[in-house]
């Protein structure tokens, strides 16, 4: 070998760090803890009334709107398309390279959630939840926007296992 020359075997730590790096993290995508309060006074946190709002509570009269797995699936291919190029990145070595995708993929997710709340989404809102609204000055019959509260909270986060 020529001086200056790599060989695999000079290249395997970092790819080995670099596959270490891509299989010890995960994207994950909803209401991250430093998301979950409202305001003063409100008696519920945000990661709850996505829990409330994504499964519905038949007892209180609210029906299931789920926001935040349809978003995700809507953005499936796009985020698999990041991972891919995630993997690619650790096969060459690049943990900077990984990172970069991680939070592309996640971003990628998180626009897809807020996207599919901004689309409004099923059951429409009851005349009365409007009628509740107006009487609050609100104009909006969008579900799950009133505030922009909840939707503001989605958010994603790159995480190590």
């Amino acid at each position: 070998m020529s001086k200056g020359t790599l060989t695999i075997n000079d290249k395997m730590p970092a790819l080995f760090k670099a596959m270490s790096a891509l299989v010890k993290s995960e994207v994950l995508v909803g209401v991250p803890a430093e998301s979950t309060e409202r305001s003063d006074g409100e008696p519920i946190n945000n990661a709850t009334l996505g829990y409330i709002h994504e499964t519905g509570a038949p007892a209180a009269g609210i029906p299931a709107r789920p926001f935040l797995v349809p978003g995700v699936r809507a953005a499936e291919e796009d985020v698999a398309d990041q991972l891919a190029k995630g993997a690619t990145a650790a096969l060459a070595g690049d943990t900077v390279g990984i990172d970069q995708r991680l939070h592309a993929a996640g971003l990628v997710a998180e626009t897809s959630v807020k996207n599919t709340i901004n689309a409004g989404v099923d059951p429409a809102l009851a005349d009365s939840t409007i009628a509740a609204r107006a009487r609050r000055g609100r104009t909006g019959t969008v579900p799950l926007i009133d505030t922009g509260k909840l939707r503001n909270s989605i958010k994603y986060v790159v995480r190590r296992k």
